[in-house]
Formats: structure tokens, sequence, C-alpha cells
């Protein structure tokens, strides 16, 4: 007796099977699948994941042909809102957004460390109740050596009506945020996200145009080999700091590695383990990272993924600014390592 041919178009719960839903799970989709419901504010939160996926599109095909562009590198000559002179592509990927969050028709306010003010979407006031906070380009200084750049933000619910336009809800402890990640623009564009149920990545599949499930769940080390700081600003430190990387230059198995952008350093430190630092200095003790569209979304993924953020003295995300650009110290990574470090400030004091 034959065995009868299988159906076409049955499954036969072979590799490619597992392979074709891999490839199904875009970024849209995994947001659903992480309420497991179709609730408005999953619908909404899949929404929005969504436009930051488009954004991270246009930006990724901007970086891509830059050199082959007019207008792209260098600097426009301008200084933002810190006194900082300012990146062509800051300019660009900052219109993105703006532009990406028009159509959404959810978004009320964009909030930027490249605006002095929030932006209003009024047309989106009505109904449109969350918040993006973002930095549209972290570690611009790499734009034109052709080295890994990111993107940051975040997502809040609005509180209150914020008639008079001061945004004054918005200086919260980053526990508000419902939403936070990054696109890290590299050899492929990446996006890592968490809406509070665990740290996901997903990268760009250029044939596809969509962002495809690379990994779920992800777990950083609690200890890791890897330590990343500028250390060009070794004696602008408090001593502590200073006796800290004494200590892992004369501690076998530690590396050093910074790129200049935060976020490529940060996912490192995801990936495989370690500490990220941005301590102030003596002048300017408060740092130079910004609570809003920095320091809180990365520190709100990290800890979703098992690790710690701290200013030294207290957790990043229980810190309530007094202004939005308010800047703050930043040790960031896996537990025992962030621990290390916080051992010296305490020794110092």
């Amino acid at each position: 007796m034959t065995q009868a041919a299988e159906p076409i178009g049955l499954s036969t719960n072979d590799g490619s099977d597992r392979s074709l839903d891999r490839d199904c799970t875009t970024l849209s989709r995994h947001v659903l699948q992480q309420f497991q419901t179709f609730t408005p504010e999953a619908q909404d939160l899949s929404a929005l994941m969504n436009r930051i996926g488009l954004a991270g599109k246009l930006v990724a095909r901007r970086l891509s042909r830059a050199g082959l562009m007019e207008g792209v590198l260098g600097f426009t000559g301008e200084l933002n809102v810190q006194g900082e002179s300012v990146k062509k592509m800051d300019v660009y990927a900052n219109d993105v957004f703006i532009s990406v969050f028009k159509q959404s028709g959810l978004v009320c306010r964009l909030a930027s460390e490249e605006m002095e003010n929030p932006y209003y979407i009024p047309e989106n006031c009505p109904l449109g109740r969350y918040t993006l906070l973002y930095d549209p380009i972290d570690g611009s200084s790499n734009t034109d050596t052709n080295l890994s750049l990111g993107s940051i933000f975040a997502i809040r619910q609005q509180k209150g009506e914020d008639l008079d336009h001061s945004a004054s809800d918005l200086l919260a402890s980053g526990r508000e945020q419902i939403a936070a990640g990054y696109i890290l623009y590299g050899p492929s564009t990446m996006l890592v996200y968490s809406i509070g149920k665990g740290v996901h990545s997903f990268t760009l599949d250029p044939s596809l145009g969509e962002f495809i499930l690379t990994e779920e769940n992800m777990r950083i080390p609690t200890q890791g080999s890897v330590y990343s700081v500028n250390e060009g600003n070794f004696w602008q430190w408090e001593e502590s700091f200073r006796e800290y990387i004494r200590y892992v230059h004369r501690t076998e198995g530690y590396s050093a590695r910074y790129s200049g952008a935060m976020v490529s350093d940060i996912h490192r430190v995801l990936v495989q383990g370690g500490v990220f630092l941005y301590p102030g200095t003596v002048q300017k003790p408060e740092g130079k990272l910004r609570l809003l569209y920095e320091s809180a979304p990365l520190a709100f993924l990290i800890e979703q993924a098992g690790g710690r953020a701290t200013t030294g003295h207290e957790d990043i995300l229980d810190v309530i600014p007094s202004k939005l650009h308010q800047r703050t110290p930043l040790i960031i990574g896996g537990r025992e390592d962030v621990a290390k470090v916080e051992s010296f400030i305490q020794n110092g004091h």
C-alpha cells in the first residue's frame, strides 16, 4: 500500500517552516503578540512601533548613500539647544521623526534633544495621547567617518491636558515610560525595543523592507569583561571613577571598547555583557547625557534585560528631572559590573 502524498501547502514541520515563521514575525506583529490581545492600547503601540521602524528605514537609507549625495555630511554651522554643533544628519533625522509621526494620528507631542521645546501636532492632539521622546542621531560625530550610529526613543502617555504647552507632565521618572528602545545603524540596521515585557531585537531585511525578529527575551550577562568609557576624560573625573579605571587596568580579563556612539556600545554590552560609563566631570558633575532622551530610555531597556542603570547614587529610572533637557551621569550594564563601579563610588565618599 502506497502512502498518500502530503497535500500541497500543509506544513511539513521542517526547518523551512520555522524560518518562514521567523520571516513573518515583523515588528508590528510582534508587539501585538506581546499583548496577546487586540485592545486599543495594543493596536496603538503596534502602530507606534511601526512608525518608529519607518523612521529607522528612512534614516538608514540616507546613511547608506551619504557619501554619494550632497548636503548629507558635515555640519550645518548652527548650534543646538545644548550649544553643540549640529550635523546635517541630526537635522535630517529629527525631521524624519516629525514627518513620520505627523501621519500617525496617535502622537500629540515630540520632544527631542535637538529642539528646545516639544513639537506639537495639533491635528493629532484631540485623540493622540502619546508623546515620543527621542535622540534622532546618537553618535553624530561618527557620521562623516562611516562608523556606527544610532537613534534612541521612548514613548510616554500624556498626563493631563497640557493646555499651556509646558509639557510639565514629562518631568516625571523614567518608570512612566511605556516603551523604549534604539535603532542601530551598522553593517545591518537593527531595532531593539521593550514595552515592559522583555527585550527583543529585529534586523531590517532590505529585500522585504521589514524589520524581522532576530532574538526574543534578550538577557544581559550578569558580569562581562567589557568596559566602555571615554578615557580621554580621565583627569576630569572624580577620583572614584579614576580608581575604577586603574582597577580594570591592573585586572586580567578586561577589554576596553568605546566607539563614540552610545547605542553601539550599549548594544555590545547588552549582547556580550560589561558596563558603559559616562561620568560627570569635576566641573560638570551633571554629566553630558540627556536624561529624557538618552539615559532613561536605555535604562528602561537594560533593566528589562536584567541589568541596571544608575547615576552612581540613584537608579536612573527613579530620577525626576526638573527640566526637559536635564543631564545626568550614567553607569549602565550587567548587575555585577554596575555594582563593582558603585563600590568605588561608595568607598570614595
